[in-house]
Formats: structure tokens, sequence, C-alpha cells
């Protein structure tokens, strides 16, 4: 059986960092890292709160892939990636937390 996962980037309020991540239950993982459930972790540390790109995958092995293989790139790329889906950078946690 597969089962499915996304990938999924996080920011801080003043846009300054970029996280990267992959999870198989995005509504879940989304919500530890908002409050800050481990406080030890890098978007604890940074406050990156807010989820500004993500896609699913049929998979979590293709999201795993396309998770490294982003992380891969330089700022800029992830800056167009988020752009073409969420151009005014929003927190799509309203979104995601309907799921």
């Amino acid at each position: 059986m597969q089962r499915g996962g996304c990938i999924y980037i996080m920011t801080n309020k003043n846009k300054t960092t970029l996280y990267i991540g992959v999870t198989s239950n995005l509504r879940s993982r989304i919500h530890q890292h908002k409050t800050h459930i481990f406080p030890n972790s890098f978007t604890a540390k940074y406050n990156l709160e807010y989820c500004v790109y993500y896609d699913v995958f049929s998979s979590i092995e293709e999201a795993i892939l396309r998770e490294k293989e982003i992380k891969k790139w330089r700022r800029e790329k992830k800056e167009e990636l988020i752009n073409r889906i969420n151009p005014e950078w929003l927190d799509l946690w309203a979104e995601i937390s309907k799921w």
C-alpha cells in the first residue's frame, strides 16, 4: 500500500529564512511548526510559522525525492516556485487546516 506525501515551505514574518520539509500528514506537521512543539528545532529557532507553499504527491517516496531536489536549489529558484502559486506569500494554514 502506498502512502501519499507532501512537501512544504515554511518562512518567518519577514520572509528571511526558508525551510523545506516533507510529511505524510501536512495538517499535523504544519500545526507542529506553528505551535513550536519541538522548541529546539530549526523552525522554532527561526520562528518559521508561515507555510507559503505545498505540493501533494501520490507517494511519500515521490515527495522525498522532490524535497531533496528543491533543497539543492538556490534561494532565488525557491522564491520563483513560491511566487508561481502564492505571489503574496500568504500563510496557507487556513487552507491546510480544513483538510
